[in-house]
């Protein structure tokens, strides 16, 4: 009997650095900024919002995004983060904050961010996202340190 299986082979987790915590927030505070967008692998057009969108993490393990600072771009988001581990030996970034629920449209107090690149120069995250259809798709986001100048950032199709 010959089974075959067209799943994909499993990926091996990506191995968070040594010091993670420096490169994700620096001596004492690191701001990134959104780079790339992409939804289900299809890159998206970024308006206004995204493309004034910063992450601000702090080594006290507090962050904080600057959306309020932007008309029309919603409320900033204030939380705490830390780093965490699935079974599967996958690496997140996990934010806790009583904001999320209506900055994200989601249930629970924190979200996971599943870290697929971290270094001095980027950082890749992944999380699962309900649209408004109520259909779950994935978001990648590649973010970079806020002084790196990124090519083709505004594309249009």
């Amino acid at each position: 009997m010959l089974i075959v299986s067209c799943a994909e082979p499993q990926k091996e987790p990506y191995m968070l650095p040594d010091h993670a915590e420096s490169l994700i927030a620096g001596d004492s505070a690191k701001t990134w900024k959104l780079a790339r967008r992409f939804n289900n692998k299809t890159r998206m057009n970024m308006g206004d919002c995204f493309l004034l969108y910063r992450q601000t993490y702090q080594s006290d393990m507090t962050m904080h995004d600057n959306n309020g600072e932007h008309s029309d771009c919603g409320p900033t988001l204030n939380a705490t983060w830390k780093f965490a581990k699935d079974e599967r030996g996958n690496y997140y970034v996990k934010w806790n904050s009583k904001e999320l629920p209506e900055v994200m449209h989601i249930e629970q107090d924190y979200k996971f961010f599943k870290i697929l690149r971290l270094s001095e120069e980027q950082m890749t995250l992944q999380f699962s996202h309900k649209q408004f259809s109520n259909k779950t798709t994935i978001i990648t986001d590649i973010y970079v340190p806020e002084y790196v100048s990124v090519e083709d950032r505004e594309f249009h199709w």
